[in-house]
């Protein structure tokens, strides 16, 4: 069986203020993976689905856009 890749891309302009996993950790369904500011505002991006850490595509400072790539679990 092949494992199947999920992706957890921004849906908005953001600033990233912390990274909560590391290529290996295991992360379930609802867990935070990032924590991105836009508009004074504190966001979590939450995981859709469980899986392992394959990249972390971004690092803390870095302004991220809509659409772009944060992190890959399979």
């Amino acid at each position: 069986m092949r494992n199947r890749a999920w992706e957890i891309r921004a849906d908005m302009v953001a600033n990233v203020l912390s990274v909560d996993v590391a290529v290996g950790d295991a992360v379930a369904a609802g867990d935070s993976v990032l924590l991105l500011e836009s508009m004074k505002m504190e966001i979590p991006v939450i995981a859709e689905a469980g899986g392992v850490v394959r990249a972390v595509k971004v690092s803390v400072g870095d302004v991220v856009q809509e659409g772009d790539l944060l992190v890959e679990l399979g």
